[in-house]
């Protein structure tokens, strides 16, 4: 039992402990600073303009920060999009991290968006095949019916698994090899205010490890369900 309670506990740290740090950094770092010349919207395109990607958009939306490789645009949350902190400047910088791996062919981004369209429907699909395990076995009256089943929902989960894992090196690459860099070689911040950036990009870094292990602990969720 106590073994049990350990294990509820460091899983739950280990799936929103990331979640509660990246908050608390953002927040750190989100007073708006007067030294800033723009905001994060204002930084975007101008890091745009200044790599030629004047054919990429900076447009503001509700439903969290992110490059859009299909429409060609850096989407970004009010608080970014209007704000004149570091964390503003920072996520800015990272989502034009994404635009400049677009523009160069970077494959494992390529890729993501492959499987991100896949991915969109296919954990549904999965858990409506898993619980279709029960009803192939009767139907059939075979073992193979339901091992079927299995298989196929597990396949589907599986790529929104594999999204996961292939994420994080991309928001890597995106945060240290192209956003911080980019600051740093354009003298957008003081030594301590890229301190600050650094933080601020491995915190959200973090949240994507805890997706990833969110989404493994899923699977073995139903693993451990099926072998019951």
């Amino acid at each position: 039992m106590v073994r049990l309670i350990l294990l509820v506990v460091v899983i739950a740290l280990v799936l929103v402990g990331p979640q509660l740090w990246t908050r608390r950094v953002f927040a750190k770092h989100s007073e708006p600073r007067a030294d800033y010349p723009g905001t994060g919207g204002e930084l975007a395109r101008h890091l745009l303009n200044r790599f030629d990607l004047q054919h990429i958009t900076v447009e503001p939306t509700k439903v969290g920060d992110h490059y859009d490789p299909i429409a060609k645009s850096v989407r970004l949350t009010p608080a970014i999009f209007d704000g004149k902190s570091l964390t503003a400047i920072t996520i800015a910088a990272h989502e034009v991290g994404h635009a400049i791996q677009d523009h160069l062919g970077y494959q494992p981004l390529a890729e993501r968006t492959k499987l991100v369209r896949v991915a969109q429907g296919a954990e549904k699909v999965g858990a409506i095949l898993m619980m279709g395990i029960p009803i192939a076995a009767a139907v059939a009256r075979t073992p193979v019916a339901s091992v079927v089943v299995m298989m196929a929902g597990m396949a589907t989960m599986g790529i929104s698994t594999l999204v996961h894992l292939i994420t994080l090196p991309v928001e890597w690459d995106a945060s240290f090899r192209r956003a911080l860099p980019v600051l740093r070689q354009g003298q957008y911040l003081t030594p301590d205010d890229e301190r600050g950036a650094r933080s601020i990009l491995t915190a959200a870094a973090l949240t994507y490890v805890a997706a990833s292990l969110a989404s493994l602990l899923n699977l073995w969720r139903w693993l451990a369900f099926l072998r019951r």
